[in-house]
């Protein structure tokens, strides 16, 4: 079964998610954690004249809708079809384009609808809400254009369709293309027409560079450049952060409860995702990161770092409920915030290191590392040294119960392993001896304290005896050989325990909220690859293939899996999940050279 039949445009400033029959359904401005003025996808209350929060373009006796991406871009192309055969097409896009030395992305949203057969009849509605879904936004208008009374941004509809009939929600026969701009509320210069058709194909040759620019695998290329590009869209540019999600609030289960805001930048979360990117070489993403995560270590001033933040950087998510929406096929309730940002999480520190370690080594950035980013990195490598054996909420954020778990001890050590290559490239002798030293005394403490004798494998938390699949990452990050016997048994317990089917669970254990009603697809991707690192790359690819099959019409995924009818839940789409793509493709795929 495939559900979040969603399909995401963007421009790194702003996005949405239409709908399958062309509908905005999803989108916040001015930026990707602010109030969604498209929120029709949380089910708005209360009573309006049209479905509040959505933007929908409908063709009279309608019969069938078909959609498409423009190829290597994230420009959308919606086929409506009538019962009399009328056909007309809808380009979907945010624009984004290099104009006057800068990139151009600005918060808008645009619309090209175009007949291609028949005598389609069409009706446009836009009802942005306000307030998280509480209020239709207020409007006024003008001849060719109606203002939306948007806080904290105004926008505004510009077009060539006449606009009695998008205020009054009036059937017209669509004669010629028509073209929408939704954006800043100030006067639209130049003919719309031609100035959107321009935008669009600037937009379209812009993200056909960027994929140019990309090191595919020769296998999955599709897959891959979707996920890529998706990604990138995950990235708010103006600051560099990478946020979890698009969304807020879809359920990790059916009514489950598990409804979170993932709007924000997780530390762990664009970790993993600048990894990936990294391997495609898509070193913009890298570069925008780094210079956000600078500024975060030094608010910090050498102090302890949240697990994420908001995409300005603000530290304060504080979480309440949205009660004028019902959630997610009515599954309420809808966060807003995430009182995670309050959470110790020590991994966090390891991960900014990782991040952070390329650009010590890479002469291709802009802006190489020196000893002075060294030292001010050095002040995150002091709080993984002094929390690696201190107890924390763990990668999966358990709200109610902490132990010393071995993910986030393991990151600690590559905290300092990292450090010690990096002064060693920088010719600081001590410091490589320091760095050494510590994450030498981490390895003994962590295998010490996380190995179990009498099952000849690594437990998830020092001193007990727990699974958890993220010890598949400790070859992923160098604390064991792929071959060494220890993680080829740890390897074979954790699948033993977690796996259900062809999906792996984060644990197995009852949480907060209960027993894991769905499987982590990120988890399943790290599977994956630990199998093809143990020397199982058959079923290694089989897998993979396996959830392909699970991949959205869009080509996407979201945080989880039903195991029992594969039926896709939690926030879409989803930076890990399109992580795991990305990894598996990459290491599973032959080579280039296969064909020649």
């Amino acid at each position: 079964m495939k559900t979040l039949n969603l399909w995401p445009i963007g421009n790194c400033q702003v996005s949405a998610l239409i709908d399958e029959a062309g509908g905005y359904v999803w989108g916040c401005a001015p930026q990707v954690d602010g109030d969604p003025l498209f929120c029709s996808l949380l089910d708005p209350k209360g009573e309006s004249d049209v479905p509040r929060g959505e933007w929908r373009i409908t063709l009279e006796n309608q019969v069938k809708a078909e959609q498409r991406y423009l190829r290597n871009t994230p420009i959308l192309v919606t086929k409506l079809t009538d019962s009399d055969g009328g056909v007309a097409e809808i380009f979907d896009f945010c624009p984004r384009f290099e104009r006057s030395g800068r990139m151009y992305r600005p918060v808008a949203f645009a619309r090209i609808v175009r007949p291609v057969a028949g005598t389609p009849r069409v009706r446009m509605t836009l009802n942005p809400a306000t307030f998280w879904g509480e209020e239709d936004a207020e409007r006024t208008s003008g001849t060719n254009h109606i203002r939306y009374l948007l806080k904290p941004q105004p926008l505004r509809l510009t077009t060539d369709a006449p606009v009695g009939h998008i205020l009054e929600g009036r059937w017209f026969r669509l004669e010629k293309a028509q073209h929408f701009f939704l954006g800043p509320d100030e006067p639209f210069t130049g003919n719309v027409g031609h100035v959107l058709a321009t935008m669009l194909h600037q937009t379209a040759d812009h993200w056909r560079e960027w994929v140019r620019g990309l090191a595919i695998p020769l296998e999955w290329q599709h897959v891959v450049i979707r996920a890529a590009i998706t990604l990138k869209l995950c990235q708010h540019e103006q600051t560099g952060a990478i946020v979890a999600a698009l969304t807020t609030s879809i359920p990790e289960a059916a009514n489950s409860g598990r409804n979170w805001d993932y709007r924000y930048c997780w530390v762990r979360d664009a970790y993993y995702t600048v990894q990936a990117l990294n391997r495609l070489g898509a070193l913009d993403v890298l570069e925008g990161y780094l210079s956000y995560l600078r500024n975060i270590v030094d608010d910090a001033k050498g102090g302890h770092i949240q697990p994420l933040y908001a995409v300005t950087g603000e530290a304060k998510l504080e979480e309440w409920e949205a009660s004028s929406l019902a959630g997610y096929r009515g599954m309420g309730p809808v966060r807003v915030g995430n009182a995670a940002y309050t959470q110790v999480q020590h991994d966090a520190y390891g991960q900014i290191v990782l991040s952070n370690a390329q650009a010590f080594f890479d002469q291709r950035l802009f802006r190489v590392a020196t000893k002075a980013d060294f030292t001010s990195l050095e002040k995150v490598g002091e709080r993984a040294w002094a929390m690696h054996d201190q107890p924390d909420a763990g990668l999966w954020e358990f709200r109610t119960r902490t132990s010393v778990h071995t993910y986030s001890a393991a990151m600690s050590w590559a905290a300092c392993d990292r450090l010690a290559n990096a002064a060693e490239a920088l010719d600081l002798p001590d410091k490589t001896a320091l760095w050494r030293e510590r994450a030498e005394k981490i390895r003994e403490r962590i295998e010490a304290d996380t190995w179990m004798g009498d099952e000849e494998r690594f437990a998830a938390t020092f001193g007990g005896r727990e699974l958890d699949a993220s010890l598949l990452q400790l070859a992923d990050i160098r604390f064991v050989a792929p071959r060494d016997p220890r993680y080829v048994r740890t390897v074979e317990v954790v699948e033993q325990g977690l796996r259900r089917g062809e999906h792996m669970l984060r644990y197995a254990d009852e949480d907060d909220f209960g027993l894991p009603e769905t499987a982590f697809n990120f988890c399943t991707f790290w599977l994956i690859e630990a199998m093809h690192l143990t020397g199982r790359t058959e079923e290694a690819r089989a897998l993979y293939d396996k959830m392909l099959q699970r991949l959205t019409p869009a080509g996407l995924l979201s945080e989880d899996t039903d195991f029992e009818t594969g039926e896709l839940w939690g926030n879409y789409p989803q930076t890990y999940s399109l992580v795991g793509l990305i990894n598996c493709a990459v290491m599973l795929s032959k080579p280039w050279s296969a064909i020649r």
